[in-house]
């Protein structure tokens, strides 16, 4: 049997991996590192009942965020370094324990501390699923399992408000991180048992200028796009003290890769025109597609009336399309080799989409809302992981790693750009509308911070709580309508790219038989163990 047939049937990678337990491994574990990013949303309000820390409840996401977002890149050369699967392994080990002490924590600081800990496992998480996937199969045939991870991705974004709100509601809050511990470890234990790949011999030195500067960074950047507008003004100095540390640490990191023998984020990678492009779209699909999906949820929940539960399956449609337009580019760009024409058409019609979107008001009924999002939906499928494809399409081997971890950050980092973006732009159009829409004193005694909560709503009389939910339509629309603009350079940046076909080889495989199942590894390297 061939090395392409034996992936195609699911059977015996050359190496000895068995292609179809190693991916479910790998999707399980995605799904719940993804998961943990949105599940506390709805859990937020009885965890801090409980734990009693309303001044620290934001840092139980930010916190989650921070970390995971810091080692992302990190692991990614960590798999070129030492091997995927020792990578993976190492991850979710820390992901594991981060979720049980997590779920047994006793105070807020206790829960945020934890929060960090899970994070940094689910950072590893991310990169090593994308580059196990980029390792195993070549570009073309990797396209099914790229665009279900995609799903996978926006499932996870999607599902996490409901998910967390039903364990809650069932059980208690400390589920929402101990559900993790028994998928986590059959994840851990189908690539412990069935992922085998080869890892070269390579003398190395980790870049630990490079992982300060750009974990000062990323720390930077990440509190000022969540503070900015929302706790702080933009002009306060704490904002502008961030972003004067930001650009500091970015400007040591790039002297400081410059220098690196084995640097974090190798600088040569930017020379190639598909890895740039493709890291900048990766990060516009964040902002948008992803940063967008809380305040649809708002929609639903505030301006239609419906549940956190219920509008987890409002928004199931969205979902729905998605999955058809990533499982039908991805099966095209198996069959072809071309990708360009997915994200150009995922950015034209997200423009559409966000137009639409933006025209929902109070009076929009929910289907036609729905069938909104099911076009704001099917966009982001079109694109959901080209952007990853196209640069290790171009990616050279002993960089596989930290193109999969450089692709991933992008896409979370916007994806705080995103939230960060619009949640300052929806505040601070609510107040006004507020003000314009619901009469002088209707709202005596009531904080305008809760009125998204059900029960807030639920004691308002009829016509003051319709104004209120003229109101968050009215401040919900500009949201969608600055989307438009991202998108449009998004649209430029798609166009922009090489229209290249993906490789049906590995590196280095041109000229050469495929090796078979059963034979040796190749010169120079070593099957991983567990």
């Amino acid at each position: 049997m061939s090395a392409h047939t034996a992936q195609a049937t699911g059977g015996a990678h050359p190496f000895g991996t068995r292609t179809t337990p190693t991916m479910v491994g790998c999707m399980i574990a995605a799904f719940l590192a993804i998961l943990d990013t949105q599940v506390v949303a709805t859990a937020l309000p009885r965890i801090v009942g409980d734990l009693h820390g309303i001044d620290l409840f934001a840092w139980v996401t930010i916190a989650y965020v921070i970390a995971s977002s810091v080692t992302t890149p990190i692991y990614g050369k960590l798999g070129d370094l030492f091997g995927r699967k020792v990578t993976f392994l190492s991850a979710m080990t820390l992901f594991m324990a981060g979720s049980a002490l997590s779920g047994a924590s006793g105070s807020m600081e206790q829960l945020i501390a934890f929060r960090v800990v899970q994070g940094m496992g689910a950072g590893g998480v991310f990169v090593s699923v994308l580059s196990i996937i980029g390792e195993l199969f070549t570009p073309r045939e990797g396209a099914k399992y790229y665009g279900l991870f995609g799903m996978i991705f926006a499932g996870a974004s999607l599902a996490g408000p409901a998910v967390g709100g039903i364990l809650t509601d069932v059980l208690s809050w400390h589920w929402i991180f101990l559900v993790n511990l028994p998928l986590g470890a059959v994840a851990f234990l189908l690539l412990a048992k069935y992922l085998h790949l080869p890892r070269q011999i390579r003398t190395s030195r980790l870049d630990y200028a490079g992982i300060l500067t750009l974990s000062g960074a990323i720390v930077s950047l990440t509190l000022l796009t969540s503070w900015a507008g929302a706790q702080y003004a933009w002009t306060s100095p704490r904002i502008i003290g961030l972003g004067v540390t930001a650009v500091l640490c970015l400007a040591l990191f790039i002297a400081a890769e410059s220098r690196a023998v084995e640097p974090i984020v190798p600088l040569r990678l930017f020379k190639d025109s598909t890895f740039t492009l493709s890291l900048t779209g990766t990060i516009i699909c964040g902002v948008v597609f992803v940063g967008s999906v809380n305040f649809l949820a708002l929609y639903v929940q505030v301006v239609t009336g419906a549940s956190p539960t219920t509008s987890g399956f409002v928004l199931l449609p969205m979902m729905l399309g998605l999955v058809v337009s990533s499982v039908g580019s991805s099966k095209s760009i198996r069959k072809t080799g071309k990708y360009k024409i997915f994200p150009v058409l995922s950015m034209a019609l997200g423009i559409v989409g966000a137009l639409l979107l933006s025209t929902m008001d109070a009076s929009t009924p929910r289907a036609v809302s729905v069938l909104y999002m099911v076009v704001f939906g099917f966009a982001s499928g079109m694109s959901a992981q080209v952007f990853t494809q196209a640069a290790q399409n171009t990616a050279p081997p002993e960089d596989l790693g930290a193109v999969s971890g450089v692709a991933t950050f992008g896409r979370s980092f916007g994806t705080s750009i995103g939230i960060s973006l619009f949640a300052s732009i929806f505040y601070g159009r609510l107040t006004d509308e507020i003000t314009a829409h619901v009469p002088a004193g209707a709202l005596r005694g009531v904080d305008h911070n809760s009125l998204s909560s059900q029960s807030v709503l639920d004691s308002l009389a009829a016509p003051v709580r319709h104004a209120v939910e003229q109101a968050y339509a009215a401040a919900l629309t500009p949201v969608f309508v600055i989307a438009v603009p991202i998108l449009a350079v998004g649209l430029l940046v798609t166009l922009c790219m090489k229209n290249l076909k993906l490789r049906s080889q590995h590196h280095g495989d041109a000229g050469r038989e495929p090796a078979s199942t059963t034979g040796p590894a190749p010169a120079g390297a070593s099957p991983e163990a567990a």
